[in-house]
């Protein structure tokens, strides 16, 4: 970890990212450490936010978190993925749909999906491509989710990959630690 970027406290960021942050402290009882780092640009944090809520808005949360423990899982990015395994039990997902979802994204049993459904293995093909193939050739995992979820969400989908790998690169970089122990044990 970077000893020269200073962790951030919440009474020095700005009044409108406070605002903004505010409720997600209240909620996980602490100022998250990419936070800290990333409020050094706090009008890009506040955009990045924005298009968080955004996207999630714009897909069902299932699709959400399957991008979310795909990327986090492929780009070994434990600081969101444990976020991510917290926040898919409470919105009642079962732990061995995380167990799958997270497995598949690390190249075990990719093909043989029992927890997820076909539209989710479609999105998460396409996520893991997007990662491995760096944007290149990946029409045909496009299309195939395309048909599935249409290409308003199609592209909602390409958008939130995005977004989870600049989290990815700036939690790796920073080498963040996740802030609370993994619900499935994982580390």
């Amino acid at each position: 970890m970077s000893a020269l970027i200073p962790r951030l406290a919440a009474d020095e960021l700005p009044r409108d990212l406070a605002d903004r942050l505010r409720p997600r402290v209240e909620r996980l009882g602490y100022l998250g450490e990419f936070f800290r780092c990333a409020a050094h640009q706090p009008r890009a944090l506040l955009s990045f936010m924005a298009l968080t809520d955004d996207l999630k808005e714009a897909l069902p949360e299932r699709i959400t978190e399957v991008v979310a423990l795909t990327v986090a899982a492929a780009l070994e990015n434990a600081y969101e993925r444990v976020q991510h395994e917290r926040l898919s039990l409470k919105l009642g997902l079962s732990e061995p749909w995380v167990r799958e979802v997270e497995a598949r994204a690390r190249g075990s049993t990719r093909e043989a999906a029992v927890e997820m459904a076909e539209g989710e293995r479609l999105v998460q093909r396409l996520a893991l491509a997007l990662v491995e193939r760096h944007g290149h050739g990946v029409g045909d995992e496009l299309e195939a989710v395309v048909r599935v979820l249409g290409a308003p969400a199609a592209i909602a989908v390409l958008m939130l990959v995005g977004r989870y790998v600049t989290h990815a690169f700036m939690a790796n970089a920073l080498e963040l630690a996740p802030p609370v122990a993994s619900p499935l044990g994982t580390p």
